[in-house]
């Protein structure tokens, strides 16, 4: 199984980076900390419905977001394919999609998860082992993206998503690796790791809103 085409990953960005700003007002912050190269796990909290279609759009490198297969309807489903994003059942454990998830990371580029799942508030609250299975599998640094909007404020035509024209904050932070540098896979290893990770999540995620006062 091959890994997702890079090449359509940057298309995907391109028609993000459009999107984005079209409909709304995104403020990128710390973009300049992502690695240049290399492999990458973006973890990204999760609320509203545009988070994977904004962090897409504005990061500094085209990147394979885990989407659920529910996502991949109609018309979308071969678009989503084609711009490299990656399909998974989130009731079994989809092997077909880890594989092209360590694919992505083995070619040195940029995976995104939203590690709690599914959206909610966006707390990082909750976590699943995935995202420290890819980190130390893939020997990816994780950082972590906190995506800020105004889902709170009127002016909303759908529920899920900013006002149009509305501020969108999307703050990067610092890299980090997840493991303890033994390469463990156990599941004692992971659990560790994704106690560290929720650390790290949780005080990135307080920081961005610090920063831009959300």
């Amino acid at each position: 199984m091959t890994a997702p085409s890079e090449k359509g990953a940057e298309v995907g960005r391109r028609i993000g980076v459009g999107l984005m700003y079209g409909l709304w007002k995104p403020r990128v912050l710390g973009a300049w900390k992502v690695p240049v190269t290399g492999p990458v796990i973006f973890a990204v909290n999760h609320s509203h419905a545009i988070d994977g279609p904004m962090v897409i759009g504005v990061a500094p490198r085209p990147s394979h977001f885990l989407v659920k297969k529910e996502a991949f309807v109609g018309p979308l489903a071969p678009f989503m394919t084609r711009v490299g994003q990656i399909k998974v059942d989130r009731d079994t454990t989809d092997r077909t999609a880890i594989t092209r998830a360590l694919g992505v990371l083995e070619n040195g580029g940029v995976l995104g998860i939203f590690p709690e799942g599914t959206r909610g508030e966006g707390e990082f609250a909750a976590l699943r082992a995935g995202l420290a299975y890819f980190a130390v599998r893939g020997g990816a640094p994780i950082v972590p993206v906190a995506v800020l909007g105004s889902s709170d404020r009127p002016g909303r035509l759908i529920k899920a998503l900013p006002a149009l024209r509305s501020r969108v904050d999307v703050v990067f932070g610092d890299p980090f690796e997840a493991g303890d540098g033994s390469g463990r896979r156990t599941r004692k290893a992971l659990d560790e790791a994704t106690e560290r990770i929720q650390k790290q999540l949780t005080a990135h995620l307080e920081n961005a809103r610090r920063l831009t006062g959300r």
